[in-house]
């Protein structure tokens, strides 16, 4: 696929090497969490100096959420960001020892599955929703992640060498083969939950223009025609990350059933949409340093 053919967030390469993430992994299992966060203290500054396209992003989300934007502000922007991503190195692997972890509406996604009622969850790129789907396996609530995983291949080999199973719950979007569709359906069926960004546009580009955070950004339709078409409860879910080692999840009724009538049903959409980007705002405000999506949001027509 031709480069400007892509979306924006997958213009933005991974950055770092194979090396240097096994050297983090390395010292994490050897040393420790808190010697691994010093080291990436490092990491992210050099990661700000080096890539301007990415103190850009940052800058320009920044200013928008709290109404600032140093460079001071940018590197524990970026240093949040590698710090949840360190974690994940530990949730895959089941150790919680390091973490404080709250759970707000896990009760709900309790009652639909002991009543092997499946249901799709609606994610951001806000926190980390890696401590959301370990956490889920011990409330016996099992979360599936939909998502298109390429970008971040390097880092999910590393994980995956630390637990051979984590890719049994992740689907993966392939976008010349839409029969990952039916093992969403077989999930569902199954009384089990899915999980699907709804804060990046695809590859097949269905978005809409709403507002998020003063001016209007495209969030994708295909997570609400999937909900639709699926015909099963909706919620929202979020894994906001505190300093140094707290984690609150937070899962919110959406919809009991969506349901798009034939006459406007662009607009039903886009309205499904705006109440979605609505409440990533309000979490964004709540945790602004969360926010994961590191290009400019706000550049497409």
């Amino acid at each position: 696929m031709n480069a400007d053919a892509l979306p924006p967030w997958r213009r933005v390469a991974e950055k770092g090497g194979t090396l240097g993430i096994e050297l983090l992994i390395l010292v994490a299992k050897v040393l420790g969490r808190g010697v691994a966060r010093v080291v990436l203290c490092a990491v992210a500054a050099w990661y700000v100096l080096m890539h301007g396209p990415v103190r850009r992003a940052s800058r320009a989300y920044l200013l928008r959420v709290q109404g600032r934007a140093t460079l001071r502000d940018v590197y524990r922007h970026v240093l949040t960001f590698a710090q949840v991503a360190l974690d994940r190195l530990f949730l895959v692997r089941g150790d919680f020892r390091s973490f404080e972890i709250t759970c707000e509406g896990g009760e709900n996604l309790r009652a639909l599955t002991d009543a092997r009622r499946g249901a799709v969850l609606l994610l951001a790129h806000l926190g980390s929703f890696e401590v959301m789907r370990s956490v889920a396996v011990d409330h016996s609530f099992p979360i599936n992640v939909l998502g298109y995983f390429r970008n971040a291949r390097r880092i999910n080999a590393a994980l995956r060498r630390l637990n051979p199973s984590v890719d049994a719950r992740l689907i993966e979007i392939r976008p010349r083969d839409p029969t990952f569709i039916l093992e969403v359906e077989n999930r569902i069926a199954a009384g089990e939950m899915v999980g699907t960004m709804g804060d990046r546009v695809g590859h097949d580009g269905k978005a809409v223009a709403v507002p998020f955070l003063g001016s209007d950004a495209l969030f994708p339709t295909g997570p609400y025609l999937l909900a639709a078409a699926l015909g099963c409860p909706v919620f929202l879910a979020f894994g906001l990350y505190r300093e140094p080692n707290r984690y609150e999840l937070r899962f919110e009724p959406f919809a009991e059933r969506i349901e798009l009538p034939r006459a406007g049903r662009d607009e039903a959409v886009k309205a499904l949409a705006a109440r979605f980007a609505a409440r990533v705002e309000h979490h964004c405000r709540i945790a602004p340093l969360n926010w994961f999506n590191f290009y400019d949001f706000w550049s497409e027509p």
